[in-house]
């Protein structure tokens, strides 16, 4: 199985990065999991998980599943995902705050989210950048084009409707559907347009 890396910034949203980091556990793969302190922040008031970012609890994130699950406290650059030589399948930034994307268009590594999506580039594997903000600005956009040139995939959380959605977690599967599609990892959480 490969191994993968999931991190909540603190955008809105996180339920976008728990639906991903869950779909990949139940399907057998090893999900490490970073999440700033705003990502910890937003899972208390969006989700009522009262998970720290120095020690995330793996029983919070994904109950079903926590033998699946690694967590790294969000300043330690010593672990295995802050290096090149540890072979991630993938990762993603899942919501991507604006300011963890603005630090990783400048190339800045000042926590282990940023470090472990700089290796992710640098290395050439694939990350995927969830950006849930709007709207956008200049810098905003030129940010994102500069993360694309560098090789990171930009998906905005943005829901597709044309399976006509009766709750939000369909719409929240839809998003982490796109995610794993984009790591390459099968699965069934979005429908696929069919005319």
């Amino acid at each position: 199985m490969a191994e993968y890396c999931v991190a909540i910034s603190g955008a809105s949203g996180v339920a976008y990065g728990l639906r991903v980091l869950r779909a990949l556990a139940a399907a057998g793969e090893t999900v490490h999991v970073v999440v700033s302190e705003g990502g910890a922040r937003v899972l208390r008031h969006e989700c009522d998980l009262a998970i720290s970012s120095k020690a995330p609890q793996a029983e919070l994130l994904a109950p079903e599943h926590a033998d699946r699950i690694v967590t790294h406290a969000v300043m330690d650059y010593g672990c295995s995902i802050a290096s090149g030589s540890y072979p991630l399948a993938g990762m993603t930034v899942c919501p991507c705050s604006m300011g963890t994307l603005g630090r990783l268009a400048a190339g800045t590594a000042e926590n282990l989210i940023t470090r472990a999506a700089d290796v992710c580039m640098k290395e050439r594997r694939k990350l995927v950048l969830v950006p849930r903000d709007t709207p956008l600005h200049s810098i905003h956009l030129e940010n994102m084009l500069r993360l694309d040139r560098a090789g990171a995939v930009i998906l905005p959380a943005s829901p597709g409707f044309y399976w006509r959605p009766e709750r939000a977690e369909e719409l929240v599967d839809f998003i982490a559907g796109r995610v794993l599609a984009q790591l390459g990892v099968d699965n069934d959480l979005m429908k696929k347009w069919a005319p």
